[in-house]
């Protein structure tokens, strides 16, 4: 576990100005990190604390930029929660809930404080470790194929609009391909690469994904494998990575299939005889936001 560094903690309070947060708990963490909570905090040298933690992000007075760790995970709930409603809340907090301050980010920001020098990695006299970096997502590989599964969850309905059930695979498992989504861009002009009648029939990756996710079923995987959010009505919005792949469902509804090996395909999943069961029981194992 990265520890606190009093010279490292103090140059990161010294003016810190706040320009976001994040939550890294088993429920909600950066997916970009990791295909599971304990991945993503190795990424940043933590401990998989079972309460998690949040994560400031912000420049000191020289315009260094600095990761401040602290335990107090529901104080950085309520800040996200106001920012996400347009209020403004100022997150200051208490010196006694920093875990570290790590130098750098580990994701993109967008922003810069206003008044102090560009966004720049701060200096070894005050840093104790190689300052964090955002991970690469020129190429598609695991953190570009995790942010696709990312944006779908976040726009559903406009990825399921694009899904006709009846271009599913025909009887005998043939696939009926309707074009390509590439996951890389936004929601437009392309659409999914053609689906699978159910669970047993169509792509080879897709039933190696699906065999995969039974498996966890029966033996749970890491935590923050399977994650479960709310979605309209009493459905789930479900999430689930692996090695190489990661897949996002609804309870009530199909599922998308992500593959580092089909660079910015998505494939979808109908829900034939057997997904409805399997979605269910991830729901069981899967983890939940307090």
């Amino acid at each position: 576990m990265a520890g606190i560094d009093d010279e490292a903690v103090a140059a990161a309070d010294d003016a810190l100005y706040v320009l976001t947060a994040v939550l890294l708990t088993p429920a909600q963490f950066p997916s970009v990190l990791g295909d599971d909570y304990p991945e993503a905090c190795a990424a940043l040298g933590l401990a998989p604390l079972a309460d998690g933690y949040g994560l400031v992000l912000g420049q000191d007075g020289d315009g260094a930029r600095w990761t401040v760790v602290i335990d107090d995970v529901s104080l950085v709930a309520v800040a996200i929660a106001s920012w996400d409603c347009g209020m403004e809340y100022e997150l200051s907090p208490d010196e006694r809930a920093v875990v570290a301050a790590l130098p750098g980010w580990p994701l993109a920001v967008a922003v810069a404080a206003p008044g102090v020098p560009a966004p720049h990695d701060p200096g070894p006299e005050v840093a104790d470790r190689p300052a964090l970096s955002p991970p690469d997502t020129s190429s598609w590989g695991p953190a570009q194929r995790r942010l696709g599964a990312d944006e779908i969850a976040l726009q559903w309905a406009t990825w399921r609009q694009q899904i006709n059930d009846e271009e599913f695979s025909a009887p005998d498992g043939r696939q009926t391909p309707d074009g390509q989504r590439d996951a890389r861009g936004t929601a437009g002009e392309q659409s999914p690469k053609g689906g699978q009648d159910g669970p047993q029939s169509g792509h080879r990756g897709v039933r190696r994904v699906l065999a995969e996710v039974r498996a966890y079923v029966d033996s749970p995987p890491p935590l923050g494998r399977v994650r479960s959010s709310f979605a309209p009505g009493d459905a789930r919005t479900l999430r689930a990575d692996g090695p190489g792949w990661s897949m996002v469902a609804r309870t009530d509804d199909i599922a998308f299939v992500l593959l580092d090996d089909e660079p910015g395909e998505v494939l979808p999943v109908g829900r034939g005889p057997e997904l409805p069961g399997l979605l269910d029981a991830l729901d069981k194992i899967a983890v939940r936001p307090i």
